[in-house]
């Protein structure tokens, strides 16, 4: 099978409230976002583009070799930040996109390159990955986002309560032993550049402002999200101090 070509960018922000100045926080002697952009690039990404609007962040890729999209300061997502990247470099609408977060410096090659073909092989608008829910309390976890797919593996529903809802166990307040229909969205995306723009010109819908999920927007407008399971495991990303050095023993180990 000829290998799916995309391009991966990443969105970076330096302001965050419980990390300031995240993307350039040092792990292992470099910037987290320089070990976010070499995992796109070990995926075998066609190019690696960091879209930003703080130059402290374009200067420390840049001065990397890495590439760097300046982008408005106005945008409320990565999505938004994207969608004018891909319209500053004329990406054409069927280039695939990966959106890499910038702060997942674990990120495993294999889960790009599995989202991408994911997109490819399925003709959906989108495709997102997941891996299934190990330990009781993520259920619950409303930070960890569940995704609920048909038969065909696209997603049904994405939400930060317990879904699906094991009605006789919960009424008997017992915690549902994991099993593989409970799914954690990890927030990876693969778009085509064209509905990538669609995406960003939409208004914001209304399960999306419920949940506070922005992929929610195009579920309720009809698009399909191909929905594959991680080839490995996805670490969490970078959002505490605690992350980062949880982070920083990983890398030494390597």
């Amino acid at each position: 099978m000829t290998p799916t070509e995309f391009v991966v960018a990443i969105p970076a922000r330096y302001g965050s409230t419980r990390l300031p100045g995240k993307p350039l926080r040092v792990i292992a002697g470099e910037p987290m976002i320089v070990h976010v952009a070499r995992r796109a690039q070990e995926a075998g990404a066609r190019a690696v583009v960091v879209a930003t609007d703080d130059e402290r962040i374009a200067a420390a890729v840049t001065a990397l070799g890495l590439s760097v999209c300046m982008t408005s300061d106005q945008h409320v997502s990565g999505t938004d930040r994207l969608a004018e990247t891909a319209e500053r470099l004329c990406w054409p609408d069927d280039c695939i996109v990966v959106n890499l977060q910038g702060d997942e410096p674990l990120a495993p090659p294999s889960a790009l390159r599995e989202v991408a073909n994911a997109l490819a092989q399925t003709g959906a608008q989108l495709a997102t990955l997941a891996q299934p829910i190990l330990h009781s309390d993520e259920i619950f976890d409303p930070n960890a986002v569940k995704v609920v797919c048909n038969a065909k593996g696209d997603a049904l529903y994405f939400s930060r309560a317990p879904m699906p809802w094991a009605r006789d166990a919960f009424a008997q307040n017992r915690l549902q032993v994991p099993g593989p229909h409970w799914l954690r969205h990890i927030g990876l995306y693969a778009y085509r550049a064209g509905d990538l723009r669609t995406f960003a010109s939409m208004p914001p819908g209304r399960l999306e402002q419920i949940e506070s999920l922005e992929q929610l927007r195009v579920l309720e407008a009809g698009w399909r999200i191909a929905v594959r399971q991680t080839p490995e495991p996805f670490p969490a990303g970078v959002d505490t101090e605690s992350d980062l050095r949880r982070v920083e023993a990983v890398l030494a180990s390597r």
